[in-house]
Parts: C-alpha cells; sequence; structure tokens
C-alpha cells in the first residue's frame, strides 16, 4: 500500500486530540480535536469552490487561527498555498497574482478594495473572498456551513504544496516552488535536531506569511503534537509575560535586541526557557554574548533560505558557535566551492551549495532559470557566500551580489560589520559599496550608534583591526537601518540611497 505524502498526513500521526495545539492571548485554547474538524472545514469549503489539486489559493492576511486552518486546509486538500504579505502594494499584488494564475484569493475585509483592484490588474478571474465575512462571499461563513470530516487527498512527495516568491530586491520575484516532500524532510530534521517533543510550549510570534513562522516553527511543531502560544505580532513586553511556562521561542535577532532592550529582563524571565532559536538575519556577536550574560541561555543560530528551508543548525547538544550557523542538518550536505565550482579547504570563503531532500525542485515556469540555479549534481547555488571551518560548522559572510570589490579586491561586509559592532558605542552595522571612480566600489559602513561617535574616531580605530582595502571610505549615522518585515538590512535601499555619495 502507498503511504500518502501528504504533509497533512504525516502531521496528524503525532495529534493527540485532547491535547492543546493554540494558547491564544485571550486565554482561550485550542485542542488539536478542534484542529482536525476546523481543517475539515476549510478543505470542504474550498472543495465547494470548484478547487482541484494543484491549483493555487493565494491568501493576504494577517495571522489568525483563521489563516492556520486555511492553510492546513489547502495541504488536506491537495491545493498550493500561495501566502503574500499585507504590506504589499496593488502593483506588488498584482504582479504575484497573476504571476501564480491563481484561482482563488482571499483576503481580510480592510484589503478587499486593493486585492480587488490587483487582480483587475493581473487581469486575473480567481474567485475572491472576505477572509473573515460571515455572509456571503466570505471564508468564515463558507467554513461554518461546510462538513467537519474530510478525507485527506493523497499527494506524491514531489507535489507541490506551496508556492513562495523571492523579495525581488534584485530583480523580478521567482517563484518558488515547495513540495510535500521537502516540507517534510525540513520538519523531520528540525524537530530532531532542536528536540521538540509534545511536553514543549513554544511561542509563536512570526508572522506567518514567510517561511520562518509558516514551515520553518510550525513544521517541526506540529510533527510533535506540542503546543503553541499563538501571538498575533511580535510584542516584546508581551512576549515577555509569554514566556512563563513556555520551553521553546523561535525569532529574528531583532525579536532578541527588543527583549535585551527591556529594562530589568533577565534569567527570572526565562526560568522555564530550555531553548531559543534565531534565523532569517545574521545575529550580532554582541546580542550573542549579552544574551547569555542576562539570561544564561545561549541563543541557537541556523541558517537557511525559502528554496531549502533550513541547511545547518548549531546544536542542541554541543558548542554553539558565535557567529557561525552551525553544521548540517541530517540529510543535507553543504559545502563551499570557488568559481570553477572546486571544493575550498577548510576556512577559505566560496559560494555556498546545497543538496538534499529539503531543496525545492525549481522555479514556477522558469526552465531556464532552474537549470541555471542547479549544477549536473544536483547542487543547489544559493548566493551565499561563507566557509566552514574545521569542525564542519558554516560561517556566513554575506550574499555575493552583497560582496564589495573595492580596487580589484573582494571584500566580505560581515567581517567588517563584526568589528563595528564591537566598537562601544555601535549597536547595528550594514557594510555595502557604491560607485567610486577609482576603485570602482568603495566601502561605506552605516552605523545606528547608542551614543555620539565620531566618524574619522571610528575609522581609525578600524585601520588598526582591518588591511586598509577594507576599512570603510565613510562611515554613515543613521537612526535606522532599512529592513524587511522579516528582519533582514535592505542593502539594495542603502546602496541605492547613497548611490552617489563619491559623485555621479
Amino acid at each position: 500500500m502507498t503511504t500518502n505524502a501528504n504533509l497533512y498526513a504525516r502531521f496528524t500521526a503525532a495529534f493527540d486530540p485532547a491535547r492543546t495545539l493554540l494558547e491564544l492571548p485571550d486565554g482561550s485554547r485550542v485542542s488539536y480535536a478542534d484542529a482536525e474538524r476546523e481543517t475539515a472545514r476549510a478543505a470542504n469549503a474550498l472543495g465547494a469552490l470548484g478547487l482541484a489539486p494543484g491549483d493555487r489559493v493565494s491568501v493576504v492576511a494577517e495571522k489568525s487561527p483563521r489563516y492556520l486552518w486555511l492553510y492546513l486546509g489547502c495541504l488536506r486538500a491537495g491545493l498550493v498555498f500561495h501566502p503574500l504579505n499585507t504590506g504589499y502594494t496593488e502593483r506588488e499584488l498584482a504582479f504575484f497574482i497573476g504571476d501564480a494564475g491563481s484561482r482563488l484569493v482571499i483576503c481580510d475585509p480592510a484589503l478587499a478594495a486593493r486585492v480587488a483592484a490587483a487582480c483587475d490588474a493581473a487581469g486575473s478571474s480567481a474567485q475572491r473572498l472576505d477572509m473573515d465575512a460571515a455572509g456571503a462571499g466570505g471564508f468564515a461563513a463558507a467554513c461554518s456551513a461546510a462538513a467537519e470530516a474530510f478525507a485527506t487527498v493523497s499527494r506524491a512527495a514531489d507535489d507541490d504544496a506551496a508556492l513562495l516568491y523571492s523579495s525581488g530586491t534584485t530583480g523580478t520575484p521567482k517563484g518558488i516552488r515547495i513540495t510535500h516532500g521537502n516540507l517534510y524532510a525540513n520538519a523531520c530534521a528540525l524537530r530532531e535536531a532542536w528536540g521538540f517533543h509534545a511536553d514543549d510550549v513554544l511561542v509563536h510570534a512570526l508572522p506567518v506569511f514567510h517561511v520562518h513562522g509558516l514551515f520553518i516553527t510550525l513544521g517541526p511543531a506540529l510533527l510533535a503534537g506540542l503546543t503553541l502560544r499563538f501571538l498575533p505580532r511580535f510584542d516584546a513586553a508581551a512576549v515577555r509575560d509569554t514566556l512563563a511556562g513556555a520551553t521553546l521561542m523561535a525569532g529574528v535577532p531583532t525579536y532578541y535586541t527588543r527583549l535585551l532592550a527591556l529594562p530589568g529582563f533577565g534569567a527570572a524571565d526565562c526560568a522555564s526557557m530550555r531553548l531559543f532559536i534565531s534565523g532569517s538575519a545574521p545575529l550580532s556577536e554582541a546580542t550573542f554574548h549579552e544574551f547569555v550574560e542576562r539570561t544564561g541561555h545561549v541563543i541557537l543560530e541556523r541558517y537557511g533560505m525559502t528554496e531549502t528551508g533550513i541547511n545547518t543548525s548549531n546544536p542542541l547538544l554541543g558548542e554553539r558557535k558565535p557567529a557561525s550557523v552551525g553544521p548540517p542538518l541530517a540529510g543535507v550536505e553543504v559545502r563551499v566551492v570557488d568559481a570553477q565550482r572546486q571544493v575550498c579547504a577548510s576556512g577559505d570563503i566560496g559560494d555556498i551549495e546545497v543538496r538534499g531532500p529539503n531543496v525545492f525542485p525549481g522555479y514556477w515556469r522558469l526552465p531556464e532559470a532552474t537549470a541555471k540555479a542547479f549544477d549536473a549534481g544536483g547542487w543547489f547555488d544559493t548566493g551565499d557566500q561563507g566557509y566552514l571551518d574545521a569542525d564542519g560548522y558554516l560561517f556566513i559572510v554575506g550574499r555575493s551580489k552583497d560582496m564589495v570589490i573595492s580596487g580589484g579586491l573582494n571584500v566580505y561586509p560581515k567581517e567588517i560589520e563584526r568589528e563595528l559592532e564591537a566598537l562601544d558605542g555601535i549597536g547595528e552595522a550594514a557594510v555595502f559599496g557604491v560607485p567610486h571612480a577609482d576603485f570602482g566600489e568603495a566601502v561605506v559602513a552605516a552605523v545606528v550608534t547608542t551614543t555620539t561617535v565620531d566618524e574619522q574616531a571610528v575609522i581609525a580605530c578600524l585601520r588598526g583591526q582591518l588591511a586598509t582595502f577594507k576599512v570603510p571610505k565613510r562611515v554613515l549615522v543613521l537612526d535606522e537601518l532599512p529592513r524587511n518585515t522579516m528582519g533582514k538590512v535592505q542593502k539594495n535601499l542603502l546602496r541605492e540611497r547613497y548611490a552617489t555619495l563619491f559623485g555621479a
């Protein structure tokens, strides 16, 4: 008998109907039995709209339990879930909905006009539903009227479960196909790597339109059958209160810097916690060390991307090295190669490539881009650069597109950012390149300070720590660094803003 590889069918093996799945801010609880019933209703409602396995369902809505039932209902019905950021403009939504060929778009009522205009601009014939509307045209109403039982549709491991898009910061976004097998393999590896078990309580304050909150955190949690403290968004004070009695938290580096900014935050707040996990953006060494000093907990940093899920993770048991994202997960291969795709020696910087069951099969309707991303051996070029140390731990030095070539010499921003963030008065730093008549590109640093700093004094300090060609020619003090919703610094915006810093 062939096993159903539908991800939802895999999840249910760990479901205990009587256990709590969600703890909500109002004090209410949702059991796994409730989840089974609500996801069945969602799947039945979707089927009643005439959707068939493989159809894309675009969702533009804020985080809520109903959002979760919709995602899991799409899995059960064999549909392809297509989450979209509620902050996208009409033009951006039109591209994503049109490119995905969405059959259905579900959105929050407050976004209905924007979504309707986007669908019209895309020439999309997709059906549209309000997420919460109780009347006609509402997904909530359709679910309320639907049956509470549903036979989960059989899917193969290589069938698509989700369609996600690259950020598009350097060009037209590409659709990224994620299969049931990709998500299951990564969820299994993470459940084992992080020791998730049914008695855990995980603080979930991440957005669910992004891979971090929807797949990386939720996948292993559901496989373990644990409880989620399901917060609508990150608020430092609310998360601090929520930590009491919890055992796990997953977040982006900004979450941890904001917790540390709370007066008196420390070990007493984390008495029940066993693990803090960070990802989606680099965790500064300063934050890493301060969190240890204040709480006694060593944040576990990991490395992944939309196309692959998580590739490496610092160990649950064993050394968690600051600035490292750890060794490869079980079943995942990682290598660092030079420009000829020859494997680099330990400690040498090169391009990071990965291979394994977690790696996506290809880009949506872009065969040429897919062929370019993989070599004949199935290795995927991540676009990141870094090195493996003698212990097999991976260190990221930056995106290949962020590398600065100044006077013909390669400059890796992360190395300079670490030196800057080690200086008194500098909280955060982002290093990037801008056009320069003599050097081709000049190294520039943007910093956020905690006190008054002198640009020339900072540059003088760096001259004692770095080779001359790596020292920034300018250090710009900003109120804050531009970031996307997941906390990643948008260096493309910095490059654009300061493109004429050294002349046209």
